[in-house]
């Protein structure tokens, strides 16, 4: 992530700003899992009392940023960055009120929560060894916040480790991304990122591929689109023309 705008940013603003391009971007994370998903199911409903969306994955193998950012493989009085609430929130946050707004609701407030789990043994990774007494897993939240009640919610449940943090939710496979609709009916859905293909790469893999994959197969749709800033709600439905061959 970063606390400062990339390089690019300045000039994709100033041309969505000035009416010459258009912008869409998943977010970090398959964004999908976060939006398009719950947001497709909610339409499945005649209520909706709360909606969650999670990521409950391994990271054992991931070889992405996760130390000074989550703080794992820190000491658990390491404060990351993400447990900043501003920056927590500027990560994942605008996901929240775009589902409230689909949704017709204004959220009174977005807060959010953070914990950590202490590994008591020796825990061997991608990136090498996490000491007893380290941070081996987290869990945060964003929750959006309607009636003085969260109903809006998403969840990371990271770990190094399937056993770690064993009163964290998992999934009914390992490495899942969840949606939990509770409404008439409620509904369950997990979706499971794999590599079929025998190159041994991990579910987090899958999932980054997939995530810039969702980006380019939209590029035709955000092109017919008028210049500015695109959002899910924005899209149609977009299969991946040409992925069949």
């Amino acid at each position: 992530m970063h606390l400062n705008p990339p390089n690019w940013i300045e000039p994709v603003t100033q041309a969505c700003e000035l009416g010459e391009s258009s912008c869409f971007t998943t977010g970090i994370d398959p964004g999908f899992a976060n939006d398009l998903f719950p947001m497709t199911l909610m339409g499945l409903c005649s209520e909706v009392r709360k909606v969650r969306a999670s990521e409950l994955l391994d990271y054992t193998d991931y070889t992405g940023d996760y130390d000074r950012e989550m703080g794992i493989g820190k000491p658990p009085e390491y404060r990351p960055l993400l447990e900043n609430p501003d920056i927590l929130v500027f990560a994942w946050g605008a996901t929240v009120p775009m589902i409230a707004h689909a949704a017709g609701i204004m959220l009174d407030e977005i807060t959010t929560t953070w914990d950590k789990w202490v590994t008591p043994t020796e825990r061997k990774t991608a990136k090498g060894i996490i000491e007893p007494g380290n941070v081996a897993a987290v869990r945060f939240t964003i929750n959006g916040v309607y009636q003085g009640q969260t109903r809006i919610q998403l969840e990371h449940v990271n770990r190094i480790g399937n056993d770690a943090a064993p009163d964290w939710p998992s999934g009914n496979q390992n490495d899942v991304y969840r949606v939990e609709i509770d409404g008439t009916p409620s509904i369950f859905q997990e979706t499971a990122f794999r590599f079929t293909d025998g190159s041994g790469r991990d579910a987090a893999a899958a999932g980054c591929l997939a995530t810039g994959l969702r980006a380019l197969n939209a590029v035709p749709a955000v092109n017919n689109l008028s210049p500015g800033w695109v959002t899910a709600l924005d899209l149609p439905l977009i299969p991946g023309v040409g992925t069949i061959r």
